[in-house]
């Protein structure tokens, strides 16, 4: 199957995202195509990587001076301290802002480099060659960089834009099914807040998708990315319609958190907990119908996707969820902003909800 393109527009500027096989050998090719020059680069690449495949990646960069900078990639690495180390090596061989970084990896990788590259002499040519499904149908497009603190993820970051982003459905391959698994909890969740047709072909091919069936894979990345594409082009710094993106990831984030980024549950498994949680809620508030939200449920059941949080938590984490809650990026009150559901492909906005409204919703999702 031939490459598929497509190109996000931001105010700031233009990037095309390239989906496709056997990409990774013809990176200088593609660099070509779309006039994308430089002397130097920074390949900073997930330890997980195998050296094959950064020798195939070196070998189409072969005139380029090329340094690496391996990153073992993980939550709790994905701080300032990170970010400096990468600083200090663009620093130390004198990089200038028409030399570029290449980030290589998934979501973290690529925030982490990418937020580097947004401090370096205040924006070095930044390009993603995401190598997991959530990043290449989320992460990687919009321009959301960042590193977590102890008060919370993502807490300190920016908005920078990649100069190109190379999804190669090759890397898919390497990955365990766990894995994929939550890159289709992030597919999933741009279906239900903004195409019900794609969500009922989702329904339908959900098992193809997960093993990697050509044309499936590829048009489930393709569809993913259109629709993240189509709200941040109308919302490039998360001012109004971007929030909706962040559909289960209030309860998420506090999720992951409340867990110390343990291994025990990932970010995309966190994002699926959060939208069942996030869906509950919607219909405790009369916002969705109840057969809208069996389909759902009966769709995360059917692929055996995370939806229990009583697995991961009790009674006496719940203060521990509602602190990190209160401390989202997306809060600007004392009320908590959650992104919920009026029906699927139409999601609401609301920042009505008290700490005490969670506190009792919660409670009963944990007792019962």
């Amino acid at each position: 199957m031939k490459p598929i393109q497509l190109t996000v527009q931001t105010k700031s500027h233009s990037y095309p995202i390239v989906i496709g096989s056997n990409l990774v050998s013809r990176i200088s090719i593609i660099l070509k195509q779309n006039s994308i020059n430089f002397k130097k680069c920074l390949l900073v690449v997930d330890k997980n990587i195998s050296k094959k495949i950064i020798f195939k990646i070196k070998n189409s960069l072969n005139k380029k001076g090329t340094h690496v900078f391996n990153f073992k990639a993980s939550e709790k690495n994905k701080n300032q301290n990170s970010v400096n180390n990468i600083l200090k090596i663009l620093l130390k061989e004198n990089f200038s802002r028409e030399d570029c970084l290449i980030t290589i990896g998934g979501g973290i990788t690529g925030d982490v480099g990418g937020f580097a590259a947004s401090l370096f002499k205040r924006g070095l040519t930044f390009i993603n060659l995401p190598t997991t499904l959530l990043s290449q149908v989320d992460s990687s497009i919009g321009g959301k960089t960042g590193v977590n603190t102890e008060y919370g993820k993502n807490l300190i970051g920016s908005f920078y834009q990649p100069k190109l982003v190379i999804s190669d459905i090759d890397f898919l391959k390497t990955l365990p099914k766990r894995e994929l698994i939550c890159g289709y909890g992030e597919v999933l969740k741009h279906s239900l807040i903004l195409d019900k047709k794609f969500y009922n072909y989702l329904d339908k091919n959900v098992f193809h998708i997960l093993n990697l069936k050509s044309p499936y894979i590829e048009k489930a990345i393709f569809e993913s990315c259109k629709i993240k594409r189509e709200i941040v082009q109308k919302d490039e710094t998360e001012k109004k319609i971007r929030k909706v993106l962040n559909f289960g990831h209030t309860f998420a984030h506090a999720y992951e958190a409340c867990l110390g980024y343990s291994k025990k549950l990932n970010h995309g498994e966190a994002v699926i907990l959060g939208m069942n949680t996030a869906l509950k809620f919607s219909l405790k508030n009369k916002l969705i119908k109840n057969e809208e939200v069996k389909s759902i449920l009966t769709h995360l059941e059917k692929v055996k996707l995370p939806i229990n949080i009583k697995k991961f938590f009790s009674l006496k984490d719940l203060n521990k969820i509602l602190s990190f809650m209160t401390k989202d990026k997306k809060n600007n009150s004392d009320k908590i902003n959650l992104v919920l559901l009026k029906k699927i492909g139409q999601p609401i906005y609301k920042n009505q909800y008290s700490k005490n409204d969670l506190a009792t919703f919660l409670r009963q999702e944990l007792i019962n």
